[in-house]
C-alpha cells in the first residue's frame, strides 16, 4: 500500500485520535447535524438490500453496524488506520455483525474496477484529495452505482475562524468542502443531489438537548431548508448531504 506524505499524516492523526480515551470538545456540536444524519440513514435504507457496499473510511465500525440492519448482500469497511480498523473488527465481533474490515488507502484502494453497488462514507472525503479520491471511487463502483456522504463545509467564515483557532482538533491537511469540490462532483457523476444542513440549528445549539426528542430542533431544522432553498444562506451551512451515480 503506498502512501502519500499527506496520507501519513492523516493515518497518523486517527491512529493517535482512535487510541485516546475520551472524546473531543468539539462533538458535542453534532447534535445540530441529527437530520443530516436521519436522512444518511434513510437514503441507505431504502438503497442497501441485496447490494455490495463499501464504507469509505469506515473508521471504528459505527456506521456499518447500523447500516448491517439494511439487508445488504456484503459490506466492506476500510481505512487507512490500523487502530481505528483493529477498533472495528473488535467491535462487529462483539456485536455479532458480518462485516469485513481491512486497512487500505481511500485514495488508491486494492479493488477491483466496478466492485460496489454503493460506497458511503460519514466525514472522510475532506481528509483526502477530492480528485483523487472520487476518480477512485468513480473506477471502484459498478454502472449506475451510487456514492452517498456527509462533508463539511468550508465555507461559513465563523466556522472557519474556529478551525483555525483549534488546530490540534483536526488533522493538518483536512479541508471542508468549497464550490469547486461541488463542482467536480457533478461535473464526474449523474443526477448529484446535495442536501445542506447546520445553520440555525448549530448557532443554536444550547437551547436543546436531545435532537431527536426535541420541538425546538425540528423547528430550526425545518426553518433552516426553508433558508436554504435561497443561494446566499447556503454558505452558512456547516455540513452537506451527497448522493450521486456514477454516469
Amino acid at each position: 500500500m503506498q502512501l502519500s506524505k499527506e496520507n501519513i499524516r492523516e493515518k497518523e492523526f486517527h491512529n493517535n485520535l482512535q487510541s485516546q480515551k475520551k472524546g473531543r470538545f468539539e462533538d458535542i456540536f453534532y447534535k445540530a447535524l441529527f437530520n443530516a444524519s436521519e436522512d444518511f440513514f434513510e437514503h441507505l435504507k431504502k438503497s442497501c438490500q441485496d447490494k455490495l457496499i463499501l464504507d469509505y473510511g469506515c473508521g471504528i465500525g459505527n456506521t456499518a453496524e447500523k447500516v448491517s440492519k439494511y439487508n445488504a448482500k456484503s459490506i466492506t469497511g476500510i481505512d487507512i488506520s490500523e487502530v481505528s480498523i483493529s477498533k472495528a473488527k473488535a467491535f462487529v465481533q462483539e456485536k455479532k455483525i458480518n462485516v469485513q474490515f481491512k486497512v487500505d488507502n481511500c485514495e488508491e484502494s486494492s479493488f477491483e474496477n466496478g466492485t460496489f453497488d454503493i460506497v458511503y462514507g460519514a466525514g472522510i472525503l475532506h481528509h483526502l484529495k477530492i480528485d483523487k479520491c472520487l476518480n477512485e471511487i468513480h473506477r471502484i463502483l459498478k454502472k449506475e452505482g451510487e456514492l452517498v456522504f456527509i462533508e463539511p463545509l468550508g465555507t461559513n467564515p465563523l466556522i472557519n475562524i474556529y478551525r483555525k483557532l483549534t488546530p490540534s482538533s483536526r488533522s493538518p491537511d483536512e479541508h471542508p468542502l468549497i464550490k469547486s469540490d461541488l463542482n467536480f462532483i457533478r461535473e464526474k457523476y449523474d443526477d448529484v443531489r446535495i442536501k445542506y444542513y447546520g445553520f440555525l440549528t448549530l448557532i443554536f445549539f444550547l437551547f436543546y438537548k436531545s435532537p431527536e426528542k426535541s420541538k425546538i430542533f425540528r423547528i430550526l431544522a425545518k426553518l433552516d431548508q426553508f433558508l436554504f432553498k435561497l443561494n446566499f444562506f447556503k454558505f452558512f451551512a456547516w455540513s452537506i448531504l451527497i448522493i450521486a451515480k456514477k454516469n
